[in-house]
């Protein structure tokens, strides 16, 4: 009896050590998950920035080119030339 006991002790330490072992291992790969995870993210914010400035140079295109931003520019240029030459005279 006592010695079942012991050896019961002995499986459980085993067991614990064993349990230890996989906690640590599982830690390191946890970490290294959110090492790439947060390496992800930034890539993709990156990646936001960059499909922005390209959606502003495109909208940016001389009129001719389907700019729309461009030609909208250029007629709100207008209207600011024709008010001070409103205001002028």
């Amino acid at each position: 009896m006592l010695e079942d006991i012991k050896t019961n002790i002995e499986k459980l330490i085993a067991r614990l050590e064993s349990e230890r072992e996989e906690n640590a291992s599982l830690r390191a790969q946890i970490e290294e998950i959110r090492s790439a995870n947060e390496s992800c993210q930034k890539h993709i914010t990156e990646l936001e920035q960059e499909i922005e400035t390209l959606k502003l140079s495109e909208a940016f295109k001389t009129p001719g080119n389907g700019g729309a931003a461009g030609a909208r520019i250029e007629k709100l240029i207008k209207e600011i030339d024709k008010c001070i030459s409103m205001l002028e005279a």
